[in-house]
């Protein structure tokens, strides 16, 4: 399925070094402990929660993101986080390359692997670890401290097992990651 040509006012945008495209009108909070690996896309509303951290903790990445990662609207990525012996602690989140996160969705995993699609309207439960290669379907639920297989899809509430990915869904969503950050374009002002 080709994707469509994405145009977005270039004054909403701010486009970094690495070829990260940030909206203004996502929320970030603790930007000096959030990692953007380059060429990644965080669209209006979405949310990246830096502030959220261990407490005592200086100079700590808590939200890592790798390169060609999609954050679409108003998703939410924020530190998984537990109460031991008596703290309340966070701990990092580590999103690999090629992330496709759809619309709505809240993610509290403490790892997202590489060439993985979240789906819409999504809630990913704390400590969950997805591994390379997955697809959760639109409105799925997983539980916290889940452990998603590589090559398969999830869906329902809570997320179960409903297919397998063939071996060569990597190369498919490197690439569609990639023409989705080369169609996502500046409007031509008038």
């Amino acid at each position: 399925m080709e994707l469509p040509v994405v145009h977005y006012s270039k004054s909403e945008y701010i486009e970094t070094d690495t070829g990260n495209k940030v909206s203004r009108k996502s929320v970030i909070c603790g930007s000096q402990n959030i990692v953007l690996g380059g060429k990644t896309i965080l669209q209006t509303g979405s949310v990246i929660r830096g502030d959220l951290k261990r407490s005592g903790a200086s100079n700590f990445v808590v939200v890592s993101a790798g390169r060609y990662c999609f954050l679409s609207q108003s998703c939410i990525i924020r530190p998984p986080c537990k109460a031991h012996k008596g703290a309340f602690n966070y701990f990092p989140v580590k999103i690999g390359d090629y992330v496709f996160i759809g619309e709505s969705s809240i993610v509290q995993a403490a790892q997202i692997g590489s060439c993985v699609s979240i789906g819409k309207n999504c809630v990913i439960g704390k400590f969950t670890i997805i591994k390379d290669c997955v697809r959760i379907e639109d409105n799925t639920v997983i539980p916290p401290n889940s452990i998603i297989p590589p090559f398969s899809v999830y869906r329902g509430s809570p997320g179960k097992m409903v297919d397998e990915l063939p071996e060569s869904i990597r190369e498919i969503y490197e690439a569609r990651c990639k023409d989705r950050y080369t169609k996502f374009v500046p409007s031509v002002d008038a």
